[in-house]
C-alpha cells in the first residue's frame, strides 16, 4: 500500500506532537510509540555507545562568538549543495528500513523533505523502493549505495535511480563489516519484526504500531528483494548479507569508476581522515560527508565535528563538506557551517519524528530544527549561512 501523493498536503499534527519542543521531546514520544526492539535499533549504536554520545557532546567544546548591533532581519537560509538549490542547509541522511518505525516509512520522510525544501537521501537498504519514493517526492533527492561484490547490481541500482530522477549519488564506505550493535542482540530485534513470547510485552504496549504493521503490506528491503532471505530471522540475516555482498576490497580506482559511471553530483560518506578526503576528491567526489555512521560502526571513532576543521582544510574549495552526526540543535548546524561545512545531515532526529507521529512527526522534527537554525544564525549576527566563518567560534578548555 503506497500512501497517496502528499507533497502539498500537510498531515494533521496531534496534540502530543505539538507539545514536542525539541528533538529530545520527539525521542521520548517515539520511545513510547515504537516497540522496544525497533526503538533500540534506531536509538542505539555500537558496543558502549561512546562514539554516539561524543557525536553530540563535541559541539559543546566550541562556543559561538556572536556579533551585535548588526542587521539580521529577513534571514536567508538558502543554499546550494550537491547541485540542488535548497531552502535551508540541513539534509536528510540515508537511513535503512524506515518502516520499522512507522508503516509509511520512507514515503512519509520523502514527502516531508519536499515540503521543507531540502534534500532527501534514500538508502539502498530502504523499505520503500527507489521508484516508490520518486512517486511522492519530485524535488531534490540523492540515492545512497555501497560497493557490492556484484557490479551488475550496483549498476542496476544506479540506473534505476537515474531513471527515477535522483539528482546525486552517495557512496557509503564505512561498512566493511557490520558494527557490533549490542542493544539489538539484547532486545531480540528481528528483520522483519516477529511477535515472539520474549517480545510480547514490548509489542503489547504499542498497539497502534502493531495494528498498522499487521494491516500494511509486508516490509521488505525493497531495492534488493531476492538478494537477502526475508524470512523471520534475527538481525544476523542483515549481517550475513553485508558479509556476503558488501565488497571489503574498496579501492580508490573503483570509487573513481563509480563516479564516472554516475556522471553527476557524487558524495562519499563515512570519511574522517583528511588524507582520505583528499583521495576522495582526486577520485571524483564532489562532496565529502564527514560521518562515523552515527556511532553504529566503530565505537571509539572520532566525532565528525572534532575533525571537521581538518577535513575542510584538506580539500579547500575542491569539494563540498557536509557534516553528518550528532546534530540535535540549530546551534549545532551554525557551528558546523562556521567551521566550514556547506551543510549538515540528520538521521535520528527525523526518525524520532517518524516514530512519534509518522509524516506529521517528520514535519515536526524539521519545523523544530529549521527555526532553531534561523534563530541561531540571527543571534550570531548573520543573515546568511555564507556570512559565517571561524571568527564566530571559540574552542573551550
Amino acid at each position: 500500500m503506497t500512501p497517496a501523493k502528499s507533497e502539498d498536503v500537510k498531515p494533521r499534527m496531534s496534540a502530543a506532537l505539538a507539545r514536542c519542543r525539541n528533538i529530545e521531546d520527539l525521542r521520548h514520544l517515539a520511545s513510547r510509540r515504537v516497540p522496544k526492539p525497533m526503538f533500540d535499533y534506531l536509538d542505539g549504536a555500537a558496543e558502549d555507545e561512546v562514539t554516539l554520545r561524543r557525536n553530540t557532546s563535541a559541539f559543546e567544546d566550541v562556543a559561538l562568538v556572536p556579533r551585535y548591533a548588526v542587521a539580521v532581519e529577513n534571514p536567508d537560509l538558502r543554499t546550494r549543495v550537491l547541485g540542488a538549490d535548497l531552502d535551508w542547509p540541513v539534509l536528510l541522511a540515508p537511513t535503512g528500513m524506515s518502516r520499522l518505525f512507522h508503516h509509511h516509512g520512507e514515503w512519509a520522510v520523502a514527502a516531508a523533505a519536499q515540503r521543507s525544501g531540502t534534500l532527501y537521501s534514500l538508502s539502498t537498504l530502504s523499505s520503500v523502493s527507489i521508484e516508490g519514493v520518486a512517486e511522492v517526492n519530485g524535488s531534490a533527492k540523492m540515492f545512497q549505495v555501497y560497493l557490492l561484490k556484484d557490479p551488475g547490481l550496483n549498476q542496476d541500482l544506479m540506473a534505476r535511480a537515474k531513471a527515477a530522477g535522483f539528482d546525486a549519488l552517495c557512496l557509503t564506505v564505512d561498512v566493511p563489516v557490520q558494527g557490533n550493535r549490542e542493544r539489538d542482540l539484547h532486545s531480540g530485534m528481528t528483520l522483519p519484526p516477529t511477535f515472539g513470547p520474549a517480545q510480547w510485552f514490548q509489542f503489547a504496549r504499542c498497539p497502534a504500531w502493531v495494528w498498522n504493521h499487521l494491516m500494511s503490506s509486508k516490509m521488505t528491503l525493497a531495492n534488493i528483494e531476492g538478494q537477502i532471505d526475508q524470512g523471520s530471522q534475527d538481525v544476523t540475516s542483515l549481517a550475513k548479507f553485508i558479509h556476503e555482498q558488501f565488497d571489503t576490497r574498496i579501492t580508490w580506482e573503483r570509487v573513481e569508476h563509480l563516479a564516472k559511471s554516475w556522471d553527476g553530483p557524487f558524495a562519499i560518506k563515512g570519511l574522517l581522515a583528511p588524507d582520505d578526503a583528499r583521495r576522495a576528491v582526486d577520485a571524483g567526489a564532489s562532496a565529502i560527508i564527514v560521518s562515523n555512521h552515527g556511532g553504529r560502526q566503530l565505537d571509539g571513532a572520532v566525532a565528525p565535528f572534532d575533525v571537521l576543521e581538518s577535513m575542510v582544510d584538506a580539500v579547500g574549495d575542491r569539494a563540498e563538506i557536509i557534516l553528518d552526526g550528532g546534530v540535535r540543535r540549530g546551534s549545532h548546524v551554525i557551528k558546523a557551517l562556521a567551521m566550514g561545512a556547506k551543510a549538515c545531515m540528520v538521521g535520528r532526529p527525523y526518525l524520532f519524528g517518524l516514530g512519534a507521529g509518522g509524516e506529521a512527526g517528520v514535519d515536526r522534527a524539521l519545523e523544530i530544527l529549521r527555526p532553531e537554525t534561523q534563530r541561531a544564525l540571527q543571534l550570531s549576527g548573520c543573515r546568511r549561512p555564507r556570512d559565517l566563518d571561524r571568527s564566530y567560534l571559540q574552542r573551550l578548555g
